[in-house]
This record gives structure tokens, sequence and C-alpha cells, in this order.
């Protein structure tokens, strides 16, 4: 008997998105050179690059473990 193999996409793809919008300068700078939040100016900072990373651990660890998203995919075993 042939039994299907779930993987859990959910925290991959919440991750890579995650690390695509929250890139410093991507949307938003903060702390910026000139402000405190510029929009889309595509630059960066060792500042905005620390709290960039702080804000992206928190929002992941929220959508991961606190909300729980999961995408399944099931691929069956191969016919022995």
């Amino acid at each position: 008997m042939a039994t299907a193999t779930t993987t859990d996409w959910g925290p991959i793809i919440a991750a890579v998105v995650l690390f695509i919008l929250l890139s410093p300068g991507f949307l938003f700078q903060l702390p910026a050179r000139a402000r405190v939040v510029e929009l889309g100016n595509m630059g960066t900072s060792g500042l905005s690059i620390l709290v960039h990373a702080i804000l992206y651990f928190c929002v992941l660890t929220i959508v991961v473990v606190a909300i729980g998203v999961h995408v399944y995919s099931a691929k069956p075993d191969p016919i022995d």
C-alpha cells in the first residue's frame, strides 16, 4: 500500500515573502539617513539592516508560530 508524503511549505513561503518585503530600502527604510522613515529609496545602512532583521524575526515568528501558516503539498511515493 502506497502512502503519500506531505511537506509543509507554509514557513518557507512566509520567510521568502517577508525577506523580500522587509529588505531595507525596498518598500521602506527604518531608520533612514535624513528622516525616520523613507519610502522606496533603495538605500541602506548598518542600523537599518539591524532594525529590519529584528522586524523580520518578530514578524516571521508571529506568522509561523502564533498564527500557524501551513501550506501542504503531497506527492505520492513511487511504486515499488
